[in-house]
């Protein structure tokens, strides 16, 4: 794996010339997609919407580049005209500060002068030898030589003629024959892909496909109208403002808008910098940085969150990373093609197994579910943490959607590690007494919350249709272990919450348990546990309670059983138990069901 990264590295760093175009001819791709599929939709065919469409594009890039290359030309040359300005602004604030700040800056500067003129040694005379004088006058008439260069071809003599901006109209032109090639086949070029995919994986790719061109078609349209949206306000604040050449503030602001995080911050310090050489004052400086403050926040927090959801999959510092890594690539132009580069290689990770880790190290969705995420910060202590992610699962769920999502998988991990011994003894009780505790105060939350609900109201808690509350007696048996015993607090809370009167037992010695079932007043007994391990001690318990209390209503609830009531009651068994559960949803209606048809005046202690 670390070879072929470093392969793939190399070919993409010294093949650059060739991948640069074609990165940026997929870029273009994903954007004009939509507009040329719009052109054919009115008939006019797939090679004139091709050409209709990059010949708008040319014409209106071609125009806004002219004028924005004269205003550039026009600021060259006034730029000594603006050094005035700019160095008064300057001995303003060298004035503004002085004191010790000067002082220390002097300094520095004078010692900076003396290391940098240390005396050098003087060179010693050595005794010379006619033979070396003879040396010394051949090395002092050097023989001439001449060079002449090859006739140069047409090609280099056109880029003598156009300078610098040779390269980027070379790269320009092969980008647009890509570009008009990849639009015009482009249902060919999606075939070849789902051909190399291979055969068996029709449905793979075709997702990966689909994914990857409505994400990256939908994001880079999007993108570029509030780019576009940004540099025209921006332009024209600047314009109102008085600073000039706005149109070339504007479309540098909707081209460094594409660079992540820096890239506003540096098109705008353009005209700020303007602005102070310019006007004599500050108030058009702070203008400008007021101007941009405003459209950044409005569209960063309030624009594209309402488009395309404030993100495109990839997290913070992967954009960061990626545009570090993509710039070392190929320059200003991998910075600006950073983010669909990194959104491509996240889809690829998405639908290609071996490249999973690209999904997980890219992506910005949780890597751990709720349930493992709980149970890892228990495992390393943080009390505080895991308390945290209960609470905001809370927020948007309901309290039973806590416990049967995150708490009872949790617990669950947890049994399986115990029983593996990975966990040791005060690590293995910490994690259960943190767990408890957090149960006992959600549940003592939701309990005052409800009766101050129904206090406020100045009634009394719904009850069932033809019983009342009380009249309900229900206790909650542990069958083996720790965690059989916190499941049951869990749906003892929340049988109360529905208005039964419940209760759990802590683990202990089965005869124990039995005799506490025998002294209370209830008429359904819910035994708790745990799978995997939990099952055999579940169906023992059940046995002894049904050959105890023959009157008694018995559920047994075990807990996310793989395979569901059905196969959950085949390992029970239908002699000891009324009903089998394998969620606290379908214990809450077994136990209602139960509690409903068992007659009011039997209970376990008259069976006594």
């Amino acid at each position: 794996m670390l070879i072929a990264v470093a392969l793939t590295i190399a070919m993409l760093y010294f093949g650059r010339q060739i991948f640069i175009p074609l990165a940026l001819a997929l870029v273009l791709c994903f954007l004009l997609t939509p507009f040329v599929g719009l052109m054919e939709r009115v008939r006019l065919g797939r090679v004139p919407s091709v050409l209709v469409v990059l010949t708008i594009c040319f014409v209106l890039a071609g125009s806004v580049g002219w004028e924005v290359a004269g205003q550039l030309l026009e600021i060259t040359e006034h730029i000594r005209d603006y050094k005035a300005n700019l160095a008064d602004k300057i001995h303003a604030l060298h004035a503004r500060n002085g004191g010790a700040l000067s002082q220390a800056t002097a300094s520095v500067r004078e010692l900076n002068k003396e290391l940098a003129t240390t005396p050098e040694p003087t060179p010693t005379i050595p005794n010379r030898t006619p033979s070396d004088l003879i040396n010394a006058t051949r090395q002092t008439h050097p023989i001439p030589v001449q060079l002449t260069a090859p006739p140069s071809s047409l090609v280099q003599d056109l880029r003598a003629l156009l300078g610098p901006i040779a390269g980027p109209l070379e790269t320009g032109g092969i980008v647009v024959i890509f570009t008009a090639f990849t639009l015009v086949k482009r249902e060919d070029l999606r075939n070849r892909l789902i051909r190399l995919g291979g055969q068996g994986q029709l449905n793979v790719m075709t997702q990966a496909l689909d994914d990857a061109t409505h994400r990256l078609s939908r994001y880079l349209l999007l993108q570029f109208l509030v780019n576009a949206a940004f540099g025209l306000l921006f332009g024209l604040g600047l314009y109102f403002i008085g600073v000039p050449h706005a149109l070339l503030w504007g479309v540098l602001g909707m081209l460094l808008r594409l660079v992540p995080y820096v890239g506003t911050l540096i098109a705008t310090a353009f005209p700020v910098t303007i602005a102070l050489a310019v006007f004599p004052g500050w108030k058009q400086a702070l203008l400008t940085f007021g101007l941009f403050l405003v459209l950044e926040l409005v569209i960063a927090n309030v624009i594209e969150p309402w488009l395309y959801g404030a993100h495109t999959g990839i997290s913070a510092l992967a954009i960061l990373v990626a545009a570090v890594f993509w710039t070392m690539l190929w320059g200003p132009v991998g910075l600006i093609l950073s983010t669909p580069l990194t959104v491509c290689l996240m889809l690829m990770g998405r639908y290609v197994p071996h490249l999973s880790f690209l999904e997980v190290l890219l992506g910005d969705e949780p890597v751990l579910r709720p349930e493992e995420h709980f149970y890892q910060r228990l495992l390393a202590m943080d009390h505080e943490e895991a308390r945290n992610i209960a609470e905001d699962h809370l927020r948007e769920h309901s309290l039973g959607h806590l416990y049967e999502s995150v708490l009872i998988p949790g617990l669950r991990l947890a049994e399986e590690d115990r029983h593996q011994d990975a966990l040791g003894e005060k690590l293995s009780a910490s994690i259960f007494q943190s767990t408890r505790e957090l149960i006992e105060d959600i549940g003592d939350r939701f309990v005052q919350n409800e009766d101050a609900e129904e206090s406020n109201k100045g009634g009394i808690k719904s009850a069932p249709p033809d019983q009342r509350p009380e009249d309900v007696g229900v206790i909650c048996v542990p069958a083996r272990d720790e965690a059989d015993e916190l499941v049951g607090m869990m749906l003892s809370q929340l049988l109360e919450q529905s208005g039964m009167n419940s209760h759990y037992l802590p683990i202990g010695a089965v005869e124990d348990m039995l005799a506490q079932v025998a002294q209370s007043e209830s008429r359904v007994v819910c035994i708790s546990a745990l799978p995997p391990f939990a099952v055999g001690q579940a169906r023992s318990l059940c046995k002894r309670l049904r050959a105890r209390f023959p009157q008694l209503s018995i559920v047994v609830g075990l807990w996310d059983f793989a395979g569901g009531v059905p196969r959950a009651q085949e390992r029970i068994g239908k002699t000891c138990t009324d009903a089998v559960a394998t969620n606290l949803a379908e214990a809450l209606l077994q136990v209602r069901r139960l509690a409903e048809s068992a007659p009011i005046e039997e209970s376990a202690s008259t069976s006594m």
